[in-house]
């Protein structure tokens, strides 16, 4: 390698850890607007429960599946047998702590719609629909399901990777992140569509949310390209398609919140805010 190509390959890789934290560090802010929102409306009413709720499970499973693959020998071990081309995993320790950090607010958003806890109005729906919650259970029911197989059928307990081994259960918690992020946006689309109206939706998450899902990408096209093998991509899906599938839903709420229903505050204050003259709600916050 000549000395232009390895100043070049340095490059890049700073390239990519710039991506990394930048990307992590929007898509760690997008979790901020929306409870900020709630706390000062007192209320959570425009925002989908259903949302919240596949966000608990899906971060948690991601902060798992990113730790196991940082941290665990077995996991890295078995993930290189079957990833001979490149060996190393794509996950860096920003994913890890955007996983686990995202866990932990999505917990505290979900914790909102309890008037026990936070006093807000949470309006009639408390509790997710019964397609979510059917997801959410079957994800978990999917994973014992994996866990059982590798445990009986795989080699070695499970440490073989030549069979059914512990890395099909970390794929198993990947691809349920990837699951619940493609269906938890879909309730708030039609919650948006049915009121005609993105009050109670924070568009600063989604417009955080759009930038860390471009960042993400690109890192990932990076990293890929330093270890002059495209089955980075492959061997971390689940990474690359949240990318995709943020960006696509983060579009249509942009459309929703700037194109298809830019609500005018009389509308607004009649809507939401109809006990704010006998002072029973906080002020207004768009």
């Amino acid at each position: 390698m000549s000395e232009s190509d390895s100043e070049l390959v340095l490059f890049a890789k700073a390239v990519s850890r710039l991506l990394g934290w930048s990307y992590v560090l929007c898509w760690s802010l997008s979790f901020y607007p929306q409870p900020i929102l709630n706390w000062r409306r007192k209320s959570t009413q425009g925002l989908a429960i259903d949302f919240p709720t596949c966000n608990v499970l899906g971060f948690v499973a991601y902060s798992i599946s990113t730790g196991a693959f940082l941290y665990s020998p077995a996991i890295r071990s078995q993930y290189a047998y079957r990833h001979s081309a490149s060996p190393e995993p794509t996950v860096r320790f920003n994913d890890f702590l955007f996983a686990a950090h995202g866990a932990v607010l999505c917990i505290i958003i979900y914790s909102q719609f309890y008037t026990w806890i936070w006093g807000f109005n949470v309006g009639a729906r408390q509790k997710a629909s019964r397609v979510v919650l059917g997801i959410f259970w079957g994800s978990i029911l999917g994973i014992l399901v994996v866990i059982f197989i590798v445990r009986t059928r795989g080699k070695n307990a499970g440490y073989d990777p030549s069979s059914w081994a512990w890395l099909d259960v970390i794929y198993a918690l990947g691809y349920v992140k990837l699951i619940v992020t493609v269906i938890k946006y879909i309730p708030q689309v039609f919650v948006n569509y049915k009121r005609k109206s993105t009050v109670g939706w924070s568009i600063g998450q989604i417009l955080l949310d759009f930038a860390g899902g471009v960042l993400s990408i690109a890192q990932l096209v990076i990293d890929s390209s330093l270890q002059n093998d495209w089955s980075g991509l492959t061997g971390n899906p689940v990474k690359f398609g949240l990318g995709n599938i943020s960006i696509a839903f983060d579009i249509i709420f942009i459309c929703q919140h700037f194109i298809f229903y830019r609500t005018s505050a009389k509308d607004i204050e009649e809507e939401e805010w109809p006990n704010e003259r006998q002072g029973l709600l906080a002020p207004r916050i768009y």
